[in-house]
């Protein structure tokens, strides 16, 4: 069992009485947010009856469940054989550039063909990162000079996707704090120019989130969400420690779903999001 589902267990497990006050703190501590951790605390006082920790984890799980979208389809290759874009955005410390990696992988492993863009040229430390992710995984990495405009990497990187008949193209943008504004259009750039060689590009643009930030973690969506509209989270560091109610949070909030999830820092690490499995096994 999860923390956050053994924490409400020990909060409801022989009691007499149930302390609401405290039950609901619960809930709004994993992250859930107060609307929602009340909601589910109002749904379990309307039992009408003396509850149990079967019956907190019961009610728990099945709002959960009903908050998320069914999952996504699969990402496939499109039909008329040009790349997908993948932009990967999020600000630094969140395991952006793994990410970017890990995905790159998960899309080698179902047979597709996959280029890797450097774009984060203000730190040489993300580009020699991704090089190396990129050797150790076999996939090619494009880069730019040090400190080289982020936005021409992309481009150069999506001209020779496009030359290759390359399956997926994603590219790491430089981790951002989401309250720098210059560095936030920035991105506006990054989509604009991706877009003279495709104007339906990027096709997908994917926020990395520390599952374990908390409240931050939805402060960064809402900002990367005015600067680059998202389609979608990557959550990662998910690897034991229960957290991860900000996913619901921030859909709840901003409409934005989860898609995958990374668990640790190994390349296997990593899988697509599922809503039923996530409930029952991260939270």
């Amino acid at each position: 069992m999860a923390g956050f589902f053994k924490k409400l267990f020990n909060a409801i497990t022989d009691r007499a009485d149930v302390d609401w006050d405290e039950l609901e703190a619960n809930l709004i501590a994993a992250d859930l947010g107060a609307k929602l951790g009340t909601g589910i605390t109002d749904e379990l006082h309307d039992l009408g009856r003396e509850i149990s920790a079967d019956d907190v984890v019961n009610v728990t799980r099945k709002r959960l469940s009903k908050i998320l979208p069914d999952d996504k389809p699969a990402l496939a290759p499109r039909a008329d054989g040009k790349p997908t874009v993948i932009l990967v955005v999020g600000v630094n410390g969140t395991g952006k550039t793994t990410s970017s990696a890990k995905l790159g992988m998960w899309l080698k492993d179902r047979g597709h063909s996959v280029l890797l863009a450097a774009a984060d040229t203000f730190r040489a430390a993300a580009v020699e990162q991704l090089q190396r992710w990129g050797d150790r995984l076999d996939i090619p990495v494009v880069t730019g000079k040090p400190e080289s405009d982020p936005s021409s990497v992309c481009f150069n990187a999506h001209q020779r996707a496009i030359e290759e008949k390359a399956d997926f193209l994603i590219c790491d943008t430089a981790g951002r704090i989401h309250t720098r504004h210059n560095l936030m259009e920035e991105l506006g750039k990054i989509r604009r120019t991706i877009a003279k060689q495709d104007p339906g590009a990027p096709h997908l643009t994917l926020l990395v989130v520390d599952a374990s930030t908390g409240t931050n973690a939805l402060n960064q969506a809402k900002e990367f969400h005015k600067a680059s509209p998202l389609d979608g989270l990557i959550l990662t560091k998910l690897d034991g420690s229960g957290k991860g109610g900000i996913a619901f949070n921030i859909y709840e909030q901003l409409g934005i779903v989860p898609r995958f999830i990374g668990t640790g820092e190994e390349p296997e690490a990593f899988s697509v999001f599922e809503k039923e499995r996530f409930v029952s096994e991260v939270l």
